[in-house]
Parts: structure tokens; sequence; C-alpha cells
């Protein structure tokens, strides 16, 4: 069976320019089919804030109105995904940036508004997902980079987390793929004290994963990253890891297995 790398890189190195260089010089480094997968918040809720558009959050994840979607899929579509490819081209990997609309890759369906009405967010149903597209691209030495901005086939675009787009792509290719899935953001790992840089824990399993949300030790973002995560193992994914940027090559991690 084939294998592919599925990468999601967190915002808080996408708007550090010589980190996110660094991470995709580890990233070009890594051998076989790839695809990364970016977020962006910190610099769409940098600009939202410029702009005087409210930046409204629950739970880890942007509420997603008219006007912030306009913003997003500037910020997420444009900007950063064409300053990765770029920034991929010049270090000699054939990337080719993507929203979930190109190819019809990643249809979704925009979130029921209750209890919380989300605007314009899509969930996405991995068995939508374009996977012999994305074979062809991959078969044909092409990396792909995907922002989070996905659509509902009507002619909407949605604001997707990254996180989710992640692990639904993972679990997509996980039929023809032996897939990996690597979380990146700017953290050794899952922290057991999030002041504690160095409380890594090394392995969560389901179980333990529950008795940290009941203690208060797993809270905000991480909260959608290992939902997202443990989604994959159940659905064929072979392996999750959460580490830093820095670590992609290296085995300083958090390692999850059902």
């Amino acid at each position: 069976m084939k294998s592919v790398k599925i990468v999601k890189i967190g915002g808080n190195i996408v708007d550090k320019p010589e980190a996110l260089q660094n991470f995709l010089e580890n990233f070009h480094k890594l051998e076989g089919p790839k695809i990364l997968i970016h977020g962006g918040g910190a610099i769409a809720s940098k600009l939202s804030k410029d702009l005087g558009i409210e930046v409204k959050m629950h739970n880890g994840r942007r509420i997603t109105d008219i006007e912030t979607l306009k913003l997003v899929t500037m910020v997420y579509a444009g900007l950063i995904n064409k300053q990765i490819v770029a920034a991929l081209q010049q270090i000699g990997c054939m990337a080719v940036g993507l929203s979930g609309a190109d190819g019809n890759s990643v249809p979704a369906t925009k979130r029921a508004p209750n209890p919380i009405d989300w605007g314009f967010v899509g969930d996405v149903e991995p068995e939508k997902i374009n996977a012999g597209f994305l074979e062809t691209l991959l078969d044909a030495g092409y990396t792909p980079v995907f922002c989070a901005i996905t659509h509902d086939s009507n002619g909407s675009l949605l604001n997707t987390n990254a996180d989710t787009m992640a692990s639904s792509l993972a679990r997509a290719l996980s039929v023809k793929y032996s897939t990996s899935l690597v979380y990146c953001f700017e953290k050794d790992g899952v922290l057991a004290d999030p002041d504690d840089d160095n409380s890594v824990i090394p392995l969560i399993t389901r179980e333990s994963y529950r008795e940290l949300l009941e203690k208060g030790m797993i809270i905000g973002g991480m909260i959608p990253k290992l939902d997202n995560a443990f989604a994959a193992l159940e659905y064929g994914v072979e392996q999750v890891f959460i580490k830093h940027a820095d670590n992609l090559l290296c085995n300083k991690e958090t390692l999850l297995k059902l």
C-alpha cells in the first residue's frame, strides 16, 4: 500500500517568517507523498481587529459571519496559501495551493445554527472528499497545500477548522494509503501544565484523554485538535502525532493512540 503524510501547521507558526521557513525546509525533506494543511488564525484575528471586525470564538473555533468569511478567505486562501506555496517552490518542492473548492476536493455542509449559530462554518464528511483528485496530484509528484476554506456545492464558501480539515483528509486517504497525521504548532506536544513547556505528555489514549478533559487539563484550541486526532485514528489513520514545528523530523512529540 502507498503511504502519505498529512501535516498541519498552526497559525502561530505561519505568522513568524523565520519559524515558518525552517518548518517548510523540514517539510520538504519528508520522504514520499505529503500534503500540507495550514492555519492562519493569528493573522486573521489581527487583521480583523485592524479592520474593526469583531473576533468571536467558542471552544477554540471561530464563529464566522459574512464579513469574517470574506476576510478569512482572503487571508487563508489568498495571502497565506500563496506565500507558503511560493516559499516551497523556492526550495524545490513542487507545491500546488488549494482550497476545498478547487477540484471539488473538500465539499462541506454549513453547520446548523443551533445550539450555537456558527455562521458560515462548514463541517466536512470525509467520504465526500475527492480522494481521486488528490491521488492524481500525489502520483504526479505534486504536493498539495490546503487552506481551510471549503465549499457547500451550491456556490458558497465556508470556513472549516484547519485541524478538522487535516483529520478529514487523512481519513479520506486512509482507504488507499497508509496514512500518518502530524499536527505541528508552537509547543513540543500536549502539555500537562500549559505554563510548563517541559510537561509534555508522551502518550495519550482515548481513555486518558477523557480523564484529562475531566480534570480541566485540556482546554481551548487543544480540544478540537485532539477530537479530530482521535476521529482520524478511529477511521483508519495509522498514527497521529502532535509536536513542535521545529521537531517535524525528530521524535520529540505526543503520540496519540486508541
